[in-house]
């Protein structure tokens, strides 16, 4: 999964789970694989599909067998999760381990009542309609980039994954974030990131659905 997107989670995880003492707070181990294939190319264009599943599964394999075995787990990509299903039937154990990070959003925003929201991410998660169809069950609209705005997305998301920013970044994530008066999902795990560097001067209510994964974790945590 992307780099700082992953160093981003780690930081989540540290202020999620405050301690007085680093021993206080849950283990936790990290597999930051970010030479697997694309996986917004894998759904869009079907490009290397199958190795994809298998480092995916080969991961998370991985991850529930080292050290005593991961309790549970959590992807930091939004679009990876399009391949859940693929990977269950490799590591069918995998399916009560996976914190899924759509699904937790969405039942969020239920929770909060919210009627109506404006999704950001990748095109392969906006195209897969994941979370267009997870937001209809419960009665929810959303909406979505026109696809000419598309390529401001990928020139978000790229500038994040390279540490590369320009005004030009900046202007194109303000205007995505301007769209529509309506909370937004940061529906790609890099998106957050450009949200905490740019929020000054945003005034509308965002999901993040790796914290909002995160956050449900430590409930789970304090409730075990």
């Amino acid at each position: 999964m992307g780099t700082y997107a992953t160093i981003n989670l780690f930081k989540q995880y540290a202020e999620v789970f405050p301690a007085e003492k680093e021993w206080e707070r849950p283990r936790i181990i990290i597999d930051n694989r970010c030479t697997m294939p694309s996986r917004v190319r894998a759904f869009l264009y079907h490009e290397n599909v199958e190795r994809l599943i298998d480092e995916m599964a080969n991961s998370i394999d991985g991850l529930l067998k080292i050290g005593g075995g991961s309790a549970r787990i959590i992807l930091a990509c939004n679009t990876s999760h399009l391949f859940l299903p693929q990977i269950y039937k490799k590591v069918p154990e995998a399916k009560s381990a996976v914190i899924n990070i759509i699904h937790s959003c969405v039942e969020q925003i239920s929770k909060d009542n919210v009627k109506q929201v404006f999704l950001l991410g990748s095109e392969g998660t906006i195209e897969s309609k994941v979370y267009q169809e997870a937001l209809s069950e419960k009665g929810i609209i959303c909406k979505v980039p026109q696809k000419e705005q598309y390529v401001l997305l990928r020139n978000c998301i790229e500038a994040v994954k390279q540490n590369k920013y320009s005004d030009e970044v900046k202007k194109s994530f303000q205007e995505l974030m301007d769209e529509y008066d309506v909370p937004i999902i940061l529906g790609c795990t890099e998106l957050p990131i450009l949200y905490e560097k740019y929020k000054d001067g945003i005034d509308i209510t965002v999901y993040d659905p790796l914290l909002i994964a995160l956050k449900k974790l430590k409930e789970e945590y304090e409730n075990e």
